[in-house]
């Protein structure tokens, strides 16, 4: 640990919310719960990149991910619980013994570590998905709480579709695990079900009747199947909740979690309404929210709040009249407050190495490798050379693809493409493959098939293309492109991206990308756990 970091606080949960209570605990589940989404998965370099983002960003907790669904995700979440030094960082477990022991190996070397244990509550779930009776899973609730605490005194323990559980059940779980040590309690509105009022009342009904509940810090996780995961989690705050888990870009399963920039601001924003607050630096919102959308291939809705392209614009010529003669008449927050800054255009192409790097440092690069750097350099130069103005945006998604594809032992180094309507497309193609010059030339419908094609006469390969997107990194007809390329072969899913002014060329970087972290997956051994395996051994 440096010097520096050494002397800040440790963020802990409960001690924090013990010594602050208007303090609410910011726990970050993007690693665990946001990487669940379809196509969303991430390897450990893009989790560490993702797990300093968010440390620098001031978040308490992050959930690294579910140690015992592989050697990946356990290699992940150790990788992060050495290297985090401000933050807690969890594993999450189920109530098996393997799970928590695994767990607690993986997170053992944090800081501050944490065990996040569940088991399902509900009479759905307990039927059908456990096929376990009330008793079991009470008995299980117990076991596996106590099992953690001997791995660390920080334990959360959540039951799982707790909004769908009895009351009286739920309550006698939840003082269970309080008996049995947990300190944070976790109530999940796992598939999305619950109101506000519904779960407001949730938590006043459990704070009001379970024994030990003053002990303990109450915890909202909430999914937005209805659209109301944010409005959910904040009237858990409203009656006492203090630590919300959500996700950057609101990424999750189905529809996905709450929202981390939209709970942050609202707090903010409607500070004399909530009377709450977090530590979050709100000004790194945009920079973590462009990082996580360019690793997961996840573009952010033009209407999202806060994140979203159209937050801070507008069109209307009533409301351009009110902005101009006064920004609140149409704006409740400010662009740079979540870090969105005025387009910067003084790089070009006279730029030298120490401005590009310091340009890399104000974006929130900090170090980056020097090969990496030279390369980024280079392509800088390059698009310089053929785009008239260079937006910060450009800077962004060339770096980030940068970095994605610095180490890989696949490499793109040319493409040409001849189409038209004419007739079948034909691309021309050169690639490196450990070092290795490799040329192919194929036909395709499209060029961007043709291309494709191409790639896979040079490195052979059963996957199926599941998902290609193109997106306009900024406006104009010399925009850069943003592609996103998904793979899928033999139930391993990968995203792929790349970045360039020219669309096919964008297009090969991110095939080629997307099959070197196809070919990492191939590497990697089965589950170290069984995942039908819930109760307590």
């Amino acid at each position: 640990m440096t010097a520096t970091a050494a002397a800040e606080p440790i963020r802990s949960g409960p001690d924090r919310v013990a010594a602050d209570p208007d303090h609410v605990v910011i726990f970050d589940t993007t690693l665990r719960d946001g990487e669940q989404s379809p196509g969303c998965s991430m390897n450990l370099d893009e989790k560490l990149r993702v797990a300093r983002a968010l440390e620098e960003m001031g978040v308490d907790v992050i959930e690294a991910g579910f140690p015992i669904a592989s050697n990946g995700d356990f290699e992940a979440v150790q990788a992060i619980a050495r290297q985090v030094e401000r933050c807690t960082v969890a594993g999450l477990a189920r109530a098996a013994a393997r799970d928590i022991d695994r767990a607690g190996e993986a997170v053992r070397d944090a800081v501050r570590p944490r065990i996040h244990t569940f088991i399902s509550t509900s009479p759905l779930h307990m039927k059908y998905k456990l096929q376990m009776e009330p008793e079991t899973v009470l008995e299980a609730v117990s076991f596996s709480v106590a099992r953690a605490r001997t791995y660390t005194d920080d334990v959360q323990w959540s039951p799982e579709d707790g909004s769908r559980t009895e009351p009286d059940f739920l309550c006698r779980t939840v003082e269970a695990a309080i008996k049995a040590g947990a300190r944070t309690i976790n109530i999940p509105d796992t598939v999305g079900y619950a109101t506000p009022e519904d779960f407001a009342a949730l938590f006043t009904m459990l704070k009001e009747r379970v024994p030990g509940a003053d002990r303990v810090v109450f915890s909202a996780h909430t999914h937005n199947d209805l659209g109301l995961a944010v409005a959910n989690a904040l009237a858990a705050v409203d009656v006492g909740a203090r630590q919300v888990e959500c996700t950057i870009n609101g990424i999750g399963e189905r529809a996905g979690n709450a929202s981390l920039e939209e709970i942050v601001m609202a707090m903010r924003t409607r500070a004399d309404r909530y009377h709450v607050k977090n530590d979050i630096e709100a000004t790194h919102i945009m920079k973590v929210s462009r990082l996580v959308s360019s690793i997961t291939g996840f573009q952010v809705q033009p209407n999202k709040a806060i994140v979203g392209a159209n937050a801070f614009a507008h069109e209307s010529g009533i409301h351009q009249d009110g902005m101009l003669k006064h920004a609140g008449t149409y704006e409740i927050m400010t662009p740079e407050s979540v870090g969105v800054t005025k387009t910067n255009l003084v790089m070009g192409k006279h730029s030298g190495r120490n401005a590009f790097r310091n340009k890399l440092i104000d974006l929130g690069f900090g170090d980056v490798g020097d090969n990496a750097f030279q390369d980024a350099f280079q392509r800088f130069k390059d698009l310089a050379d053929k785009k008239k103005d260079i937006y910060d945006e450009d800077i962004i998604a060339l770096v980030d693809d940068e970095i994605a594809s610095s180490e890989d032992a696949v490499q793109l180094q040319s493409v040409g493409v001849m189409a038209g309507s004419g007739g079948k497309a034909r691309a021309q193609l050169t690639l490196t493959v450990s070092d290795d010059v490799r040329f192919a030339q194929a036909e395709g419908n499209g060029p961007v098939d043709a291309v494709f094609n191409a790639i896979g006469r040079i490195v052979p390969h059963q996957a199926t293309l599941q998902l290609y997107q193109v997106h306009a990194v900024t406006g104009g007809t010399d925009a850069q492109a943003e592609v996103t390329v998904r793979l899928e072969e033999d139930g391993k899913t990968v995203n792929g991206q790349g970045a360039d002014y020219d669309t096919l060329v964008a297009s090969a970087r991110a095939y080629v990308h997307a099959l070197n972290k196809l070919a990492v997956k191939r590497l990697k051994t089965k589950p170290a756990g069984d995942a039908a395996s819930v109760a307590a051994e």
